[in-house]
């Protein structure tokens, strides 16, 4: 009964491995590279229209260092700029980053459950809304 009891135990703790390593992975302590999907632009007339990352100034691929504070783009042709994380914080099963860089401002959302990540970039102009997905590096 005791060797059933252990076995079963045993089991239980494989099958709940893979689960809680996932559940760690989107919650700050390792970095990650995130794939920008689609990106809206919205004009202050409240016209929005699908733009590709390159016209919102936006790299492709972003690393994000938590323990650094910093996000930076990762396209070879293009410099590298990093930009800081001035505000993180995890709340509700989201990790939301905050900054500014060359007088926009930006708010990410990173989901700790699936790491799907929302953000938005503005100015007094323009503002874009960004989809994507990320995972750790």
């Amino acid at each position: 009964m005791k060797k059933i009891k252990f076995m079963s135990l045993a089991f239980l703790c494989l099958i709940l491995t893979p689960f809680s390593i996932a559940a760690v992975q989107f919650d700050g302590s390792t970095p990650l590279l995130c794939a920008v999907i689609q990106v809206v632009e919205c004009g202050s007339g409240g016209d929005c229209y699908p733009v590709q990352p390159e016209i919102a100034n936006i790299p492709r691929f972003l690393k994000i260092n938590f323990k650094n504070k910093t996000i930076a783009g990762t396209e070879e042709n293009v410099k590298k700029e990093v930009t800081k994380i001035k505000n993180f914080e995890r709340t509700n099963g989201n990790m939301i980053l905050q900054g500014s860089e060359n007088g926009r401002g930006w708010t990410m959302v990173i989901s700790e459950e699936t790491g799907e990540v929302s953000a938005t970039v503005s100015d007094d102009q323009v503002g874009f809304v960004i989809f994507g997905a990320s995972t750790k590096y």
